[in-house]
């Protein structure tokens, strides 16, 4: 009887030194963290680009342009002046988009396209060299006023450069 008496303890003690060590495992196994939702909002559809076709690609399918919902809005736009010195654009766009490391807000040179769809997919999906991509970061709200204000920012400005010779000649466009 006491030989029995023994061995169930000897398996009790194995059970318990088990599920301690599984349940310390399990303890210490990290967590997947939970998947924050996107802030996007926008749907996902083809813009259009027309001097960027891709060979192959028909000229049919279903293009959309994106509108400023912000276009003109006063408010919206010097809420969008806020967004910028808040998320720092002035620390490679220069003071009201001057030009620094990143290029001038004021010239109405676009490299990317100028329009209210173009700017907003700088914004949202960065730029190469530089740009970073703000989509997922901040909403497309926010974007919006940025990209209203950011357009503004060349009005009454006349932004000239000079040649070789350095005579100032009026800017001819790039």
């Amino acid at each position: 009887m006491r030989l029995q008496f023994g061995s169930t303890t000897i398996v009790m003690s194995l059970a318990i030194v088990v599920s301690s060590a599984v349940a310390a495992r399990l303890s210490s196994a990290t967590q997947a963290p939970a998947r924050r939702p996107q802030s996007g909002n926008q749907p996902t559809y083809m813009v259009e680009h027309p001097d960027h076709i891709q060979p192959g690609l028909g000229s049919h399918g279903q293009w959309t342009s994106l509108t400023n919902p912000y276009e003109g809005n006063a408010q919206r736009t010097a809420e969008g002046g806020k967004l910028f010195i808040a998320y720092n654009c002035l620390d490679c766009h220069g003071a009201e988009g001057s030009g620094a490391m990143g290029p001038s807000l004021q010239d109405g040179r676009w490299h990317f396209g100028g329009t209210p769809g173009d700017v907003f997919q700088s914004i949202y999906e960065g730029r190469p060299d530089g740009m970073p991509a703000w989509g997922g970061r901040i909403t497309d709200d926010e974007i919006w006023r940025l990209v209203a204000y950011v357009r503004t920012l060349a009005n009454g400005h006349s932004v000239t450069t000079e040649n070789f010779t350095g005579k100032t000649i009026a800017r001819t466009g790039h």
